[in-house]
């Protein structure tokens, strides 16, 4: 498909149509993405122990901050992106492409260079105690030895997407996700390398994530832009655009970063010696939620391009309907996904370590409570999304910090002097609700402004 094709049919197909056909590669490539982490605790929990599903726990912040920096350059260069080609600027576009690129590498050796020397003490701020600490650092060093692959496979999967081919960046993440798993269990089982393996499948995968995406911009017949050595040098002026668009989505890395560090302290503080095990916990809960989410982030990554084109291209009226499309499916797969997190909690958790029966009940339980506002963080999150595919930076900057810091933070200190232990997890209602409610208010007033200007019906 040539690049006039693809400005045809973001400017002119039915959304439902758009949106599913952007949204399911999205969904799959996302599901599958979200196995990286979930099949390593598997794998670990089931080949190595419970307390080495501690260790990947209090050492995941590190690589959300990879993934933050990623975030910043890659969202922000590729919204910018969409939002040319909706202008039908091309040479732009492509300049926005070649700035990305180089900006990710940056974004890769951040996290290398400044966490390496100083691993351990991090990850003991990040919660390691006895038992898990080593476990930490035998996986975090690995990882940062692939952080450029990492940052650049993840964030040029957004110009992919950006430029309007949704089913090749769903490829990038199978053919990383395969890899991982497939050499996941060669390295834990046949090989019995522990969480060392785990951390080199990931790596491996994450290679051969990034030379594809790279093979796509280069030599792939289907793509309408390519990296070219003339949009390398970095332009300051263009690099500040850039960061200020991408700055909401690395803030809501970031805070989820130091709210895990906070989250685990809090639990030393409250769970005495069942601590470790609650970490655990948080770790297998959260790779649980996170593959209930990846369908919304989906939902939400695929309706960011038609959003994107169509504000650019003055077609308000699409713009607001993919939105609310978006929100329709988003809710309605979060309610599928509630519907299994109250039939079965014991099982979805006791698939991390089928022998740990306290793992199971307590896992459970702390699931339900985190997760009863699930439905609705569907909702703000494809509702937040529309303010960054939009460019309107401040705004998805503070209703991105909301939910992951600006609520949440408070509520984690105050709910347990009423609730114990308890009222760590039920800080994640409180935010939640606040984070909903408010998105709902931004939506409400941008519309109604949009409509008293005549933008919209």
């Amino acid at each position: 498909m040539d690049i006039a094709q693809k400005h045809k049919e973001l400017g002119e197909e039915p959304i439902n149509k758009l949106l599913w056909k952007f949204s399911l590669p999205g969904i799959v490539g996302m599901l599958v993405n979200s196995l990286y982490n979930i099949v390593d605790r598997i794998f670990i929990g089931n080949g190595v122990n419970s307390d080495a599903i501690g260790g990947l726990t209090v050492a995941f912040p590190l690589m959300i901050i990879t993934m933050a920096i990623s975030m910043l350059f890659g969202v922000g260069a590729s919204t910018l992106m969409s939002i040319k080609l909706g202008e039908h600027n091309h040479e732009a576009a492509e300049k926005l492409l070649g700035q990305g690129f180089i900006l990710l590498i940056i974004a890769g050796l951040i996290p290398t260079v400044i966490g390496l020397p100083f691993l351990e003490k991090l990850l003991i701020l990040f919660g390691a105690i006895d038992g898990i600490l080593q476990p930490a650092i035998d996986y975090t060093f690995i990882i940062l030895l692939g952080n450029v692959a990492a940052s650049v496979g993840f964030g040029m999967n957004n110009f992919v997407r950006a430029e309007g081919s949704p089913q090749i960046a769903m490829i990038t993440m199978l053919i990383s996700a395969l890899i991982n798993i497939a050499l996941d269990y060669i390295f834990i089982f046949p090989l019995q390398m522990g969480v060392a393996g785990a951390a080199w499948a990931t790596v491996i995968a994450q290679v051969a994530s990034a030379i594809w995406v790279l093979y796509f911009f280069t030599l792939h017949p289907k793509t309408t832009l390519h990296l070219k050595k003339q949009y390398f040098k970095l332009n300051f002026s263009l690099v500040k655009r850039i960061v200020t668009i991408g700055l909401a989505p690395c803030l809501m890395q970031l805070c989820q970063s130091m709210l895990i560090l906070i989250i685990n302290h809090r639990i030393i503080a409250y769970a005495d010696d069942l601590s470790g095990l609650y970490i655990t916990i948080v770790g297998v809960t959260n790779s649980i939620i996170g593959v209930f989410m990846m369908p919304i982030m989906g939902i939400s990554q695929g309706s960011q391009p038609i959003i994107g084109y169509n504000f650019g291209a003055k077609q308000y009226e699409r713009a607001k309907e993919t939105v609310v499309k978006a929100i329709i499916a988003g809710v309605l797969v979060a309610m599928v996904a509630y519907i299994a997190m109250f039939t079965v909690p014991e099982q979805l958790v006791s698939i991390f370590n089928r022998g740990d029966k306290s793992l199971a009940t307590l896992g459970a339980r702390v699931l339900i409570i985190s997760n009863l506002l699930l439905p609705g963080v569907a909702f703000g999150v494809i509702g937040g999304q529309y303010f960054q595919a939009v460019g309107k930076a401040k705004t998805a900057i503070f209703l991105s910090l909301t939910r992951q810091c600006i609520f949440l933070i408070p509520a984690v200190y105050i709910m347990p002097l009423f609730f114990q232990l308890d009222g760590v997890f039920y800080a994640f209602v409180v935010s939640d609700g606040s984070a909903i409610l408010l998105t709902c208010c931004f939506l409400w007033w941008e519309f109604r402004t949009m409509k008293k200007k005549g933008l919209l019906k």
